[in-house]
């Protein structure tokens, strides 16, 4: 038996339990985990509440990330031996694999052997935001040194991400929130610049930075009216990455910006990179390079305990986080 995170319907924080249920041996090219720390995602939350990609199938489990110690082997598993520290990267499919748990299965090829520098706690923040970000810069932008590239949302665990994977490949990084009081914290983690956008004006500030050529590039999971200011602030031939939703309000289309800068605007989510063999190899080398250089180092924001799991959705959804919010196990 194990405990785990289920849900029976959608809705907020609250709607989440704590099972026992029988854990069955690992499938083919599945690894069982003892869970030692879970990452949370916004993702999860979208699930939860019946607006994500995928539909709950009830009873539901959650969970995209977790770290924890190899005990069981699935047929066809080469690679691991029971024992191993393993973190996993998100699958293809939150509903057919949950991390919340003491317990769990997870496929394989979704495990990796991460730096015996990590903890627990920082191995289970690891490849949701780091994945989701070289992605979209390294891979699709191929962001370099002559680069500005906006990010928003830059407090969240992917934007503290791609600001680190932004300074690696060279680019100056133009950092927002919504206002001055996580501004010091976004310098020390590697913005150039930051702007508080309920406080300026963000296309006249990032002329000004750039001398009038705007950013090359934006990293952005918020949509709305933000995508208009985006699109205004962008260079000719410039390229808007949009990896979320998480504004209420609707999504104008920039068309006479597009137009005029001949804009890209690419929809991106991070399975660009793990259903691509090749690409998911090089995503991988990039990041655990990056671990043990120490270039690239998981920020906590705040961590919870397992039986704490309606109050850590609660403080994920309080949008007053600095980093990643992880569960221990």
């Amino acid at each position: 038996m194990s405990r785990v995170v289920q849900f029976y319907e959608t809705g907020g924080p609250e709607v989440l339990r704590i099972d026992d249920i029988d854990v069955p041996a690992p499938g083919a090219g599945e690894l069982t985990l003892r869970v030692k720390a879970i990452g949370l995602n916004r993702a999860e939350s979208m699930f939860r509440t019946g607006q994500y990609l995928e539909d709950p199938v009830f009873p539901a489990r959650l969970g995209y990330e977790a770290a924890g110690v190899v005990s069981a082997l699935g047929t066809g598993v080469t690679g691991f031996a029971v024992g191993d520290e393993v973190s996993v990267v998100p699958p293809s499919s939150i509903t057919r694999w949950g991390t919340y748990g003491e317990v769990v299965n997870v496929p394989a090829d979704f495990a990796v052997k991460h730096p015996a520098s990590l903890s627990w706690i920082e191995a289970a923040a690891t490849w949701m935001q780091y994945v989701t970000a070289w992605g979209a810069l390294a891979d699709y932008a191929k962001l370099g040194a002559a680069d500005s590239v906006i990010i928003t949302a830059a407090s969240s665990s992917v934007g503290l991400a791609a600001i680190q994977i932004a300074k690696m490949l060279g680019a100056t990084v133009i950092a927002t929130t919504r206002t001055h009081a996580k501004r010091d914290a976004l310098l020390r983690c590697g913005a150039d610049v930051v702007i508080a956008t309920q406080e300026e004006d963000l296309p006249s500030r990032v002329s000004e930075i750039t001398d009038g050529r705007g950013a090359r590039v934006a990293f952005d999971p918020i949509a709305g009216p933000m995508l208009l200011q985006l699109a205004q602030a962008l260079s000719y031939d410039g390229i808007l990455i949009e990896y979320g939703a998480l504004s209420p309000d609707p999504t104008p289309l920039p068309l006479f910006a597009a137009l005029s800068k001949r804009l890209t605007i690419y929809g991106y989510i991070y399975k660009r990179v793990v259903l691509d063999a090749e690409r998911f190899a090089h995503a991988k080398r990039f990041i655990l390079d990056g671990l043990a250089s120490g270039k690239l180092k998981p920020i906590i924001d705040k961590t919870f305990s397992f039986d704490d799991i309606v109050a850590a959705h609660r403080h994920l959804e309080s949008n007053q986080q600095f980093g990643k919010i992880v569960v221990t196990v």
